[in-house]
């Protein structure tokens, strides 16, 4: 093979080198998945993954149940983890078809995915606050111990004021109408949807 031939042949080897080099990288950039901009759930350190929340506003969720629907006003500026992580369940459907699985005179709590008290995780950080937990508060289910950490799916609505809650639980918003809705509530009644209004 004469000296023009080789570099012919090497020429056409760096060509098919460099081809193969870039169909490898735009394979690589174009298997990466863009952001959704979707809330995520809460991560394991106990704090929704990757959500800004601001704090100033005050999102509405209206709750339909078997008895009817009710409204909670949430409050990011007391407990912005807590409302970060149940906006996300709110808006992906969570609690639908759901049980209200405690109800007793002074207090309701559902949105349990095993329906009896014992699901969900308990990785959520608690954000106690000065709030009082007076009638239509909304607060966040806890084992006694260790009080740093709540429930991330079950959370409670009290229909009397129950003040040996205040600085003990999460409070992270207020039922703004349909507290009639809630004191019809019985064992076993279900979270049909739920829907924010504002956004």
């Amino acid at each position: 093979m004469d000296e023009n031939n080789r570099y012919l042949v090497a020429g056409i080897i760096v060509v098919i080198l460099v081809i193969i080099a870039g169909v490898l990288i735009s394979k690589k950039f174009s298997n990466k998945s863009l952001p959704t901009g979707k809330v995520e759930t809460a991560s394991p350190s106990g704090t929704p993954a990757n959500s800004t929340m601001n704090t100033n506003f005050r999102p509405q969720v209206k709750i339909n149940t078997s008895k009817g629907d009710f409204v909670i006003e949430l409050r990011p500026d007391l407990a912005p983890k807590t409302v970060a992580n149940f906006l996300a369940k709110f808006n992906s459907g969570y609690c639908n078809n759901l049980t209200w699985h405690r109800v007793e005179d002074w207090v309701v709590q559902g949105c349990d995915p095993l329906g009896n008290g014992t699901g969900g995780k308990s990785d959520l950080a608690t954000e106690t606050s000065s709030e009082p937990f007076v009638v239509g508060s909304v607060g966040v289910a806890r084992k006694e111990f260790p009080k740093e950490y709540s429930n991330d799916s079950q959370f409670f609505i009290i229909k009397k004021d129950s003040q040996f809650l205040n600085n003990e639980y999460t409070y992270f918003g207020k039922v703004i109408s349909g507290m009639d809705v809630i004191n019809k509530l019985a064992i076993g009644d279900l979270f049909l949807d739920t829907t924010t209004l504002t956004k």
